[in-house]
C-alpha cells in the first residue's frame, strides 16, 4: 500500500496550531459545570493535547482504513487492522467475533462497562469505488479524501481516543469505575447485526451505549423503530408469446401504487416520524419473457410501534386483495427488524447532560433528538440507555471524491475522551 504524503513540518505546525483552537476557547455559559471542571484539570488538559498532537497520525490512520474494502459482511479485513491497532495500544481483552466485530477493554473496578461503539462497514456500492480509484486516499489539506474515508473516521476517532484513555491517570486509582468497552461494530448497514451480537455478549454488564457517529453536533437520546421487508411476487412465467397475463409485474405495480396511496401523516405534521416507502423494485431481465418471480422492498419507520404494526398490516391487506384480483401470489417476508425504544427522562441523563456540555466546550450547539436509526436502536429496543453523538463528518459519501473532515475527527476523539473521563468517574452515573 502506497505511504500517504506527510505534511511539511511547517504545515504540520500551523495544522495543529489551528486544530487547538477550540479548547482555548471561552466555555459556553450554557456549559455543563462537570464538564468545566474537568477541562480545568491539568491531566484532563494533558489528554486532550496529546490528541492535537496526534492529529497527523490519527489522517495518516483513516488512510489506511480508508483504503480497506468493507462492504457490510465481508469486513474481515479492515477487522484485523483495528484488532492489530488495539492490541498494540494494550487494550485489555481484544477479540474478533464470529461476526466480525473487534472489541477491547480498558478494565475498571465495578463489573460494569460504559461501551464505546463505532461502524466497521461502509456501504456495498464503496468498495468498487475503491477498486477504480486505484489508490489509497490521500491527504489534502483539513481533510482525507478518497472513499472509503467517512465513515471510517469514526474508527479513527475512537481509536486515537483509546490511546490516549489508556495513558489517562486522573481516575481514582488509575483506572475508571467502570470498564471502559470499544467496539468496531460490523454489518451497521445491513440490519445492526453486528450490534445485535454484541449488545447479547454484553448482557446486563453495560450500563449505557455511546454510538459515535461524529462529533456531537447532534446528540440523539432515542430510536426510531424501522421494519424492511421484501415483497416476493411469483406466478407463471413464459415467452412474451404465451400471453400477457397472469404476470407478476401487475401485481407489483398495483400493489405498490396502493401501498404508496396509503394516507400518511404530511411531511410538515408528523411528531410520530412515521414513513412508508417502496425504493427498489425487481423482475424480469428480458423483453420477451415473462417473469414468473420478481419483488420490491417495504420501508416503514415510526417512533410509535402500533403505528408500524397498522401501516404491516395495510400492507399485508392490499398484498391479498392483489393476489386474488391478479391470481400472482404475493408474500411479505421480513429482512431487518430494527427496534425503536423511547426511555422515560433520557433528554435530562447526565450523559446527555455531559455530552450536551462537552460539545458546547467544542464551541459546537447540538441538537438533541430522540429518533436515531443507527446502532443504538439495539439497546434502546431492548430497554438499555444509549446516545448517538453525530454530525456531518465530511462529504460526497458513496462517490469517487468522497472525503472525510480531519478537524472533525480530532472533535470526535476529544468528545470520546471527555466522556469516558467523566463516566469513568465517581459513581459512574448515567442517569
Amino acid at each position: 500500500m502506497p505511504v500517504p504524503r506527510p505534511l511539511s513540518s511547517l504545515a504540520l505546525l500551523a495544522f495543529a496550531a489551528s486544530l487547538a483552537a477550540p479548547l482555548g476557547r471561552p466555555l459556553s455559559a450554557q456549559s455543563d459545570p462537570e464538564v468545566s471542571a474537568a477541562l480545568a484539570r491539568p491531566a484532563v488538559r494533558a489528554a486532550l493535547t496529546q490528541l492535537e498532537q496526534r492529529t497527523p497520525q490519527m489522517a495518516a490512520g483513516l488512510v489506511e482504513l480508508g483504503a480497506i474494502e468493507s462492504p457490510s459482511g465481508r469486513e474481515q479485513a479492515r477487522a484485523a487492522v483495528v484488532e492489530r491497532r488495539m492490541r498494540a495500544m494494550g487494550l485489555a481483552d481484544v477479540r474478533v467475533d464470529s461476526i466480525s466485530n473487534v472489541i477491547g477493554r480498558i478494565k475498571g473496578r465495578s463489573g460494569k462497562a460504559i461501551v464505546f461503539v463505532s461502524t466497521l462497514d461502509d456501504l456495498t456500492s464503496i468498495a468498487a469505488l475503491q477498486r477504480a480509484a486505484g489508490a489509497p486516499p490521500r491527504i489534502d489539506g483539513d481533510r482525507v479524501v478518497g472513499p472509503g474515508t467517512n465513515t471510517s473516521s469514526t474508527t479513527e476517532a475512537l481509536l486515537a481516543a483509546v490511546e490516549v484513555l489508556l495513558a489517562y491517570r486522573g481516575w481514582e486509582g488509575g483506572a475508571p469505575l467502570h470498564d471502559l468497552v470499544f467496539a468496531a461494530v460490523a454489518q451497521e448497514e445491513t440490519g445492526l447485526r453486528g450490534m445485535k451480537a454484541l449488545y447479547a455478549a454484553l448482557g446486563a454488564s453495560a450500563v449505557t451505549y455511546i454510538d459515535v457517529l461524529g462529533d456531537g453536533s447532534s446528540i440523539t437520546y432515542g430510536a426510531l423503530g424501522i421494519h424492511w421487508s421484501r415483497v416476493l411476487a411469483r406466478g407463471p412465467g413464459g415467452h412474451s408469446l404465451t400471453g400477457g397475463l397472469p404476470n407478476v409485474n401487475q401485481a407489483i405495480a398495483r400493489s405498490v401504487d396502493r401501498i404508496l396511496s396509503l394516507p400518511q401523516p404530511s411531511s410538515s405534521n408528523n411528531p410520530q416520524r412515521t414513513i412508508l416507502n417502496v425504493a427498489v423494485l425487481r423482475s424480469g431481465e428480458l423483453y420477451n419473457h415473462k417473469p414468473d418471480t420478481g419483488w420490491f422492498s417495504v420501508d416503514i419507520r415510526s417512533l410509535d410501534a402500533p403505528t408500524i404494526a397498522q401501516n404491516e398490516a395495510a400492507v399485508s391487506r392490499i398484498l391479498r386483495e392483489v393476489s386474488t384480483e391478479t391470481g400472482i401470489a404475493l408474500s411479505m417476508e421480513p429482512v431487518s427488524r430494527t427496534p425503536g425504544g423511547q426511555i422515560a427522562g433520557a433528554d435530562t441523563s447526565r450523559v446527555v447532560r455531559l455530552s450536551t456540555g462537552i460539545a458546547r466546550s467544542m464551541g459546537l450547539t447540538p441538537r438533541l433528538g430522540n429518533a436515531g436509526s443507527a446502532n443504538l436502536n439495539v439497546p434502546l429496543g431492548n430497554g438499555t440507555r444509549a446516545i448517538g453523538i453525530g454530525s456531518e463528518r465530511g462529504g460526497r459519501r458513496g462517490y469517487p471524491d468522497e472525503w472525510a473532515s480531519i478537524p472533525m475527527m480530532l472533535r470526535t476523539a476529544k468528545h470520546i475522551t471527555l466522556l469516558g473521563v467523566l463516566l469513568g468517574e465517581g459513581d459512574g452515573r448515567v442517569r
